[in-house]
């Protein structure tokens, strides 16, 4: 046992080594979980705090106690910490605000940022200025644009990323010219590309479209030359997107997904454990789920029965929750219709007491506009299942995220393919549409890469709609038909209508990271 003082001299001097100033309390807080330890562990100890510490996305290296708190937490544990949880259902209005730092190349958390519905007219630029740059730092790094170190390693096929300013400053005419922007029409019927910089006028009368949906509001990659203040489009296509592992180096530890955490549970080894055992859990998606259709009650009841012995892991609700609209009456309707399905759930005393039941608004459920994302339904609806079925039940946001151990998964209730191929200003000869979808969604770093006068969205929470870094799914529930793609190891699904895919639904197992599909019997009925 060592005494306090010569700790906190040994503290102070390892963390100052590591470019770091910490505060007197910090500095007492650590001398004092120290004391009890040998100095061959103390100094094992302190430097996996520093280590620790350097992994964060501190906005400033100065210590406080809290920080040191957190990380002794996270150093010293053997099972769950505090904020740790296995299951955890996040409300989009609660995604942290992350923005990226171009001086030292790397993702910090905006603690000045307020939730406000109706922010100052500033933002709606901002929304668009903050996806460029996250699309920006991504494509700068790709191998097919990145610089190296060495002149000697330069490459002939690297291809340089010009901005719009240094066109429009150009008096003569550009071969070979590839930008970055927004795809947008500044005035009718003419296209126009658009950066932090400028805008630009295109010319798309000879453009070759690659793979994807390019819709109005969406970021691309054009290809071309520029000729007398007009970029003459050869090629479009969609910025490249990039894998979690790529991305993750960026983030430190940093919880950009959302929770109670200030570190990312996706490097937990406590939860991944946790995940791993647990072979046989499953969360099942499904969607259209009407609550005053009796065909569809008699199949939930079915899959309820299924269900019961070896209860799954959550049960995700998603709207719309009636099957048709009943005007002034149309929360009264569903106030009861969720009071039977408590009543039906409550039968089940092994699968009510184990499973999460979770619910996510569609666009024909009570009441809210059709701006994302869009909030709970309300507490005067659920009031009566809420207090039937307690804890189990969870109604949220739409869209909504839900961490399982360090599983990421992301679930919009949106008809996002009838959306997105109507407003394309190029339909795809080749390929299939969901894979199409897949692509763009990722490559857009957002669940609506559209313009706001499609989908409007709020400014100041369009980081809830974010898709970067990568999550390991993306439920996008929609009436097209359902369908199961994967691209750079995140799997996107459509788990389609419930009652008009003859009762089908899709089910994730995190312990192996599939998705199957699975439909209740006809017998059954």
């Amino acid at each position: 046992m060592g005494d306090l003082q010569q700790i906190r001299v040994e503290v102070n001097n390892a963390f100052k080594l590591s470019g770091f100033t910490i505060r007197r309390e910090a500095c007492t807080f650590v001398a004092e979980q120290l004391a009890a330890l040998s100095h061959q562990e103390r100094q094992k100890m302190i430097d996996k705090l520093t280590a620790h510490l350097l992994h964060q996305c501190l906005s400033e290296p100065v210590l406080e106690k809290q920080h040191l708190e957190v990380a002794f937490r996270e150093c010293s544990s053997l099972g769950l910490e505090e904020t740790e949880s296995i299951l955890n259902v996040i409300d989009a209005f609660n995604i942290p605000k992350v923005c990226y730092d171009n001086e030292r190349k790397k993702f910090v958390k905006d603690v000045t940022a307020r939730n406000n519905l109706y922010p100052e007219p500033k933002w709606r630029a901002q929304m668009l200025v903050d996806r460029y740059t996250v699309i920006w730092q991504r494509t700068a790094r790709n191998k097919l644009f990145a610089k190296e170190t060495l002149p000697s390693m330069e490459s002939e096929n690297r291809f340089q990323l010009r901005t719009i300013e240094v066109l429009l400053s150009s008096s003569s005419r550009i071969n070979e010219v590839i930008v970055l922007g927004l795809l947008t029409q500044l005035t009718e019927g003419k296209f126009y590309l658009e950066d932090p910089t400028g805008s630009v006028l295109l010319d798309m009368s000879q453009t070759r479209y690659h793979s994807g949906l390019f819709t109005e509001n969406s970021f691309v990659l054009a290809e071309g030359y520029y000729d007398d203040k007009v970029l003459y489009v050869m090629g479009l296509v969609l910025p490249p997107s990039e894998s979690r592992a790529t991305s993750l180096p960026y983030f430190g530890s940093l919880n950009t997904f959302g929770g109670k955490s200030k570190t990312l549970l996706k490097n937990s080894q406590n939860l991944l454990k946790i995940e791993q055992e647990n072979e046989d859990g499953m969360i099942v998606f499904l969607s259209d789920v009407w609550f005053d259709n009796l065909k569809v009650i008699t199949k939930l009841k079915a899959l309820f029965n299924g269900y019961n012995e070896f209860p799954p892991i959550a049960i995700v609700f998603m709207g719309e929750f009636l099957s048709c609209p009943y005007g002034y009456e149309h929360s009264t309707q569903l106030k009861a219709a969720l009071t039977h399905l408590g009543d039906i759930i409550f039968q089940f005393t092994k699968l009510r007491e184990t499973c999460k039941f979770i619910f996510i608004p569609g666009r024909g459920d009570p009441a809210a506009a059709n701006i994302l994302p869009r909030p709970a339904i309300p507490n005067s609806v659920t009031k009566d299942i809420r207090e039937k079925l307690g804890d189990s039940v969870v109604f949220t946001t739409n869209p909504c995220r839900i961490q399982y151990c360090t599983q990421e998964i992301i679930v919009l209730r949106q008809d996002l393919v009838t959306k997105m191929c109507r407003n394309s200003i190029h339909f795809p000869d080749t390929g299939d549409i969901p894979d199409h979808l897949t692509k763009t969604l990722l490559s857009q770093c957002t669940l609506s890469p559209l313009s706001l006068a499609i989908q409007p969205v709020y400014w100041k929470h369009a980081d809830a709609l974010s898709l970067y870094p990568m999550p390991d799914l993306v439920v996008v529930a929609d009436h097209f038909q359902p369908y199961t793609r994967a691209y750079q190891n995140c799997q996107v699904i459509n788990p389609g209508s419930f009652p008009r895919t003859e009762y089908s639904f899709k089910v994730y197992i995190p312990s192996s990271k599939t998705v199957e599909d699975s439909q209740i019997p006809k017998e059954d009925i």
